[in-house]
């Protein structure tokens, strides 16, 4: 929330269990939607009896790409920047969430029931086309519809994947296909696995519990097939993943959050989400890190990155009013950075919206020209409910 991350997949899926028709399947194959009360999405009570990240532990992979199946929500996050063979550009986001129903297994059940439901984002951005496309499943994990193993890892929401093609789990196979859109990519790390927060404990607020564990493949070479238009051809580029999981919600002064993750052309990358509080005022719990070339980490907190936003751009379809570009500055970094989307219309319209999507990247660092690219998110800047 990478993804919705990034981003923070825990207030995302809180805010987005507000809005979206959960999908039940019927034996005879026949959904049902249910929609989940307001009342419900935020009650503290719906939080009971699910497991609470309250303190750093060692994470252990491949185990830890998998399923974590009592904590409330999770997520496995990719977006990335491709060069086609013809020169076009794209960018392309698939996001599988993992929703946890109910807190304890039910016994005796059928095959058809599962406690955990499963949702899908997949986008593309084509650059050139002005054009930026989305869409969106459900499923319960149920049947093999939809379901995540760790050995060999793999996730899948029908034929929407990601799959490990070695027992540590890259190099990564990324597939989807919707429409006349069809993506097959193979995404490798050419950095170490970073650690979020503390140790990958994420906090989010100063209440205990209310933190995720996250940890980030901040650049990884992709190369692949993308089918569009009625024409298969090579992309290859750079690609993020993101992995987060939890129970907690935002906080009560929370309102939403801006989530940064740029891959500069000197061979750093910059994650930082800046959470927001109901009078537009940045949370301290906001936070990121700085990832040198060669993999060392350095932590960012809410007081080590100043954002401001440059204009607005208002989405002609929902009437929502979001920041147009931003100016990003790292004081201690010597970072000044301005932050462009490639499309101005991302909007991710689908069960919630929010606006999620490619990047350009120009500035300077230490005195010196600096360029790259990246995906944004931005969370919560509809007209009050």
């Amino acid at each position: 929330m990478g993804k919705l991350s990034g981003s923070v997949v825990t207030g995302f899926v809180a805010y987005l269990l507000i809005a979206v028709a959960l999908v039940g399947i019927q034996p005879d194959g026949k959904s049902v939607r249910q929609v989940i009360p307001v009342s419900a999405a935020l009650n503290e009570d719906s939080l009971q009896g699910y497991a609470r990240a309250y303190q750093p532990r060692p994470l252990v992979f491949p185990e830890d790409h998998g399923a974590h199946p009592d904590f409330r929500t999770e997520w496995w996050y990719a977006t990335g920047n491709l060069a086609a063979e013809d020169g076009r550009r794209f960018g392309y986001q698939l996001t599988l969430f993992r929703i946890a129903l109910s807190p304890n297994a039910v016994s005796g059940a059928s095959a058809w029931h599962s406690r955990q439901l499963y949702m899908g984002h997949f986008a593309l951005t084509d650059v050139a086309g002005g054009q930026h496309r989305a869409f969106e499943r459900f499923s319960r994990a149920a049947v093999g519809l939809a379901g995540t193993r760790a050995r060999p890892w793999k996730v899948w929401l029908e034929d929407w994947s990601f799959t490990g093609t070695d027992e540590g789990g890259f190099p990564l196979r990324v597939r989807a296909r919707e429409q006349d859109i069809s993506l097959d990519l193979t995404l490798e790390p050419l950095k170490p696995l970073v650690l979020q927060g503390d140790r990958g404990l994420s906090r989010k607020s100063d209440e205990p519990g209310n933190a995720s564990f996250y940890y980030s493949y901040t650049r990884l070479n992709t190369r692949g097939t993308l089918e569009i238009e009625g024409r298969n051809q090579a992309v290859q580029g750079q690609s993020w993943l993101d992995r987060e999981w939890s129970t907690s919600a935002l906080g009560d002064e929370q309102s939403g959050w801006d989530w940064f993750a740029l891959q500069l052309d000197d061979g750093r990358d910059l994650m930082f989400y800046r959470l927001r509080r109901r009078d537009g005022s940045p949370d301290p719990h906001s936070n990121g890190v700085l990832v040198a070339a060669d993999g060392s980490v350095r932590h960012l907190g809410s007081q080590d990155v100043r954002l401001d936003s440059l204009g607005s751009w208002t989405s002609p379809e929902t009437g929502d009013r979001y920041p147009a570009r931003w100016r990003l500055r790292v004081p201690r970094a010597d970072l000044d950075l301005t932050v462009t989307p490639r499309v101005a219309d991302q909007e991710m319209r689908l069960s919630v919206r929010y606006w999620e999507g490619a990047v350009a990247v120009a500035g300077q660092a230490a005195g010196q020209p600096v360029a790259g690219q990246g995906y944004l998110e931005m969370t919560r800047y509809e007209a009050p409910f």
